[in-house]
Formats: C-alpha cells, structure tokens, sequence
C-alpha cells in the first residue's frame, strides 16, 4: 500500500512517522522467514541477521508489512543500508556485523491463518501492538498516535533523527496493495545551484536530467543531485536554453575526471561506478558551469540531495560561485532511540 503527497498534515486521522529505508514485507511460517521488497525482490540472503530476529519476535505464522533501516550514531544511516546489498555472501555476513539493521513495523496483514486485507487499520494496529507487546530490538513497533498536534510534532523534531516526514492513514482504511491511498507530507527547502550538466532523455536529444552542483569550502564543484521531471514541451525547451553551454568535451569542467573510477574517491562527480546502476549508460553532456537555477528539495544524505530535486526556477542574478553549501539548513539532530519509545497514544 502506497502514500500520495500532500502539502500539510491532514486531520482525524492515524500518523506514523516517515521512515527512509528499504520498505519490506516479512512473511513467517514456523522456521521459515521471507523478506520481499515493495517490488517483489527477494532481500533475506542481505540481512541474516534480521531474519533471525523476526523468527524469534514474530508470532508464528502472520504477515507484517515495515522498513527496513539502518542506525548509526543515533540516526538513521541509508547509504550504510545500501551497502547490505551485496553480491558476495562473505560480505553480507561482514556487513551484518558493522551494520546490523533494524525492522520498524506497522501494519498487520495476516495473523495465524487469518488474513486482514479487508480489515480496518483501527483493528489491524491493534492486533499488531498485541503481537509486538515483548519485542526487542531489531523488532520494533513503529510509533503513531491519532493527536495531530504530537503527529505536528513529529515532523518538526524527527527529521534530525533521519527520518523524512509523516505519514497520515484513514483510520478505517483496508489494506489495499498498490494503490496510493495513504498521504505523506514531507519537507520541502530551496536551494541555489549550479547547473553542470545534463542527459539526454530516453526518447531523443531534449533534456531528460540537469545535473546540479554545490561548491564546497575548498573551492570545489561537488554533485548534488539532479532534477528531471519536466514535461515534453518543457525538455526541448531546455535543450535550447542551454545548448550555448554545451561544451564539446569535459576537458577543463570541474568533473573532467568523472570517468575515471578512482577520481570519484574524493569527490562528488556523475557517473560513479555503482552496483545500483546495473550497466546503465552514466555518460552525460557537460555544461560550462554558468548558470544558476532554484531547486526545491526535501532532505540532505550526507553531502547531496536524498531524492530528485524540483526544478523551482533559473536565477540569472546569481552568480555560480554564490551556490555553495553554507546556504543548506541541517536540522537539530534527535536521538533516535526517542522515537522508537514514544509514548502511545
């Protein structure tokens, strides 16, 4: 079951904080514990140590649907979790060790032999505070509260433990797989950046991404992010509106060493080597880094953007040195320990 956006925090409804980790379903049956992605993919060879865990503090045989996360110093960690994903079975035992991970649940989908799709979330969070009454960590039953003003203050103060937002349910909604009928209400900030590149968007020579850039305090040009949703019209608009940057080479551009994997050792450049990247084409067009735009996004994962950014508008009375990361606001840091052990409403 999925979450739309929405622009504020709605009222008469379940809150649950907005957790940033790898969205799981863990089905038990007695010995047996499976952890599937929200698209289907198997993740129980990356965590043993999770699914050790859940056998011991899940009821027998039931269905439970939660985030995966990591924590580390206090707050969540999501590029230490993206490490967990890896091939080689040696590693993931030695990833299991330096960064174990945690199970933060909150709905209920089956229990014993009965399935609870079409029951309501009243009746479905009740059944699974019972069932996760004596759980310890990893296990835990992820905080909510039916007070809008504690739900309030959840998206304040939250954020500096690492999580991104609230999440708001219908109190007598079902269980209803693929369909955004949930809402999420995340942060949004602004930021100035330089536009250093681009890619080509799949269907032809418009812009499919614009690569975005912040100076950091030695001087240097470090990748941020990108911003790419742009409708049709709006692509080949761009493409003319820069084509007067396009540089024949990356010769002389602050990334000219993107291809180079050991250059991306000690900076922040496009086109990394990645096993997320799954043999994608990471080329893209380097722009003199001239131009300044706005974008809007909602949080930082370490030094870049967490999620594509929204394009907001160009800036032509900046100037690109201005775009550093001194105008970025880091929120009070939290401890997460919490907001696993709130009170309950």
């Amino acid at each position: 079951m999925l979450a739309k956006p929405v622009d504020a925090i709605p009222p008469g409804m379940w809150y649950e904080a907005k957790w940033d980790g790898f969205r799981a379903v863990v089905f038990r049956d007695g010995d047996e514990v499976v952890l599937g992605s929200r698209s289907g993919r198997p993740l129980t060879r990356y965590f043993p140590e999770l699914a050790d865990a859940l056998r011991g503090g899940l009821p027998e045989r039931c269905v439970v649907d939660g985030e995966i996360v990591v924590v580390r110093e206090g707050r969540l960690d999501f590029d230490a979790l993206q490490m967990r994903i890896h091939p080689a079975g040696s590693r993931v035992r030695l990833l299991a060790g330096e960064y174990p991970a945690s199970f933060i649940a909150f709905d209920l989908l089956a229990l014993g032999g009965e399935r609870l799709l079409e029951a309501p979330l009243d009746r479905r969070r009740a059944l699974l505070a019972e069932a996760l009454r004596d759980a310890v960590p990893p296990l835990h039953l992820a905080p909510a509260t039916t007070d809008r003003a504690v739900a309030e203050e959840w998206f304040d103060i939250y954020e500096g433990a690492g999580l991104d937002g609230v999440i708001a349910k219908r109190r007598d909604l079902p269980y209803r797989p693929g369909e955004r009928v949930m809402f999420k209400i995340k942060h949004e900030r602004t930021a100035d950046c330089v536009v250093a590149g681009m890619r080509h968007h799949k269907s032809g020579p418009v812009v499919g991404s614009l690569l975005l850039g912040l100076y950091d305090d030695a001087g240097g040009l470090q990748h941020v992010g990108v911003c790419s949703a742009f409708p049709m019209r709006r692509r080949r608009e761009l493409a003319e509106e820069l084509r007067p940057l396009v540089m024949d080479s990356a010769e002389g551009h602050p990334w000219a060493e993107w291809g180079r994997e050991e250059a991306h050792e000690s900076a922040r450049m496009p086109g990394g080597p990645s096993r997320w990247s799954g043999g994608k084409d990471l080329s893209w067009v380097p722009l003199r880094p001239e131009r300044v735009c706005e974008v809007a996004y909602d949080h930082l994962q370490g030094d870049r953007f967490r999620h594509i950014a929204a394009f907001r508008r160009w800036r032509p009375d900046r100037e690109p040195r201005e775009c550093t990361y001194a105008q970025l606001q880091a929120p009070a840091r939290y401890d997460l320990a919490e907001v696993l052990a709130p009170p309950q409403a």
